[in-house]
């Protein structure tokens, strides 16, 4: 009787062990990463007063996000995940964050300085960017694909994305699969678990 019931027990390791395996390796193992589509040339003024354009981030890994400085609702905690992003890179010049404004004729530079210094934005390569509405719009709607848009019955009078986007060191967007291997293309800049892939993945970037 003992006999059977350890060669049960044998067994039933035997298929944990077949089943369980293959997921444990994937739990390790770095994702892929999928190139979306290039970023289209921008120049926008930062914080600083500083023409900015996308050779700022040559040869870097960024992490892009569209806000508004007086948005009520999503765009602290945006910024407050963004911060946390910042402090595992800090001090690496590879690394960067670009922050479009699409409230430009409120977002001044000085403005933005002021909403960088108080949300703990201290990066040097974080830029808080501001210029022309349209171009800002297009570089969202169409260049990234992150909704921005005046609304008068939205929230600070504005809707707008809560993902984050990254781009690669030679200016792609660049995402992880999801588990029917389709790109997300963007990550929920809200969720703490997608912070972390954000994390793991600007990480595989730095080291292509």
């Amino acid at each position: 009787m003992k006999k059977y019931s350890y060669v049960g027990i044998a067994f039933i390791i035997l298929i944990f062990g077949i089943y369980a395996v293959p997921k444990i390796v994937n739990k390790f193992k770095k994702p892929k990463l999928a190139t979306i589509t290039k970023v289209p040339d921008f120049e926008f003024i930062n914080q600083d007063g500083k023409l900015i354009t996308n050779s700022f981030y040559k040869n870097k890994v960024y992490v892009v996000e569209f806000f508004f400085t007086t948005c009520p609702t999503i765009c602290p905690k945006m910024n407050k995940n963004m911060v946390t992003i910042q402090n595992k890179f800090y001090g690496n010049p590879n690394f960067g964050i670009a922050s479009f404004s699409i409230n430009p004729k409120h977002d001044t530079p000085k403005i933005l300085k002021e909403y960088a210094k108080e949300h703990g934005a201290t990066l040097k390569n974080w830029n808080f960017l501001t210029g022309d509405q349209d171009k800002i719009y297009e570089l969202a709607n169409i260049g990234f694909t992150l909704y921005a848009g005046e609304d008068s019955q939205a929230a600070g009078g504005f809707e707008h994305s809560g993902s984050f986007a990254i781009v690669d060191k030679n200016g792609n967007i660049r995402s992880r699969y999801d588990e029917y291997g389709n790109p997300i293309a963007f990550y929920d800049g809200l969720d703490p678990k997608e912070i972390h892939k954000i994390i793991e993945d600007v990480n595989i970037l730095l080291n292509e």
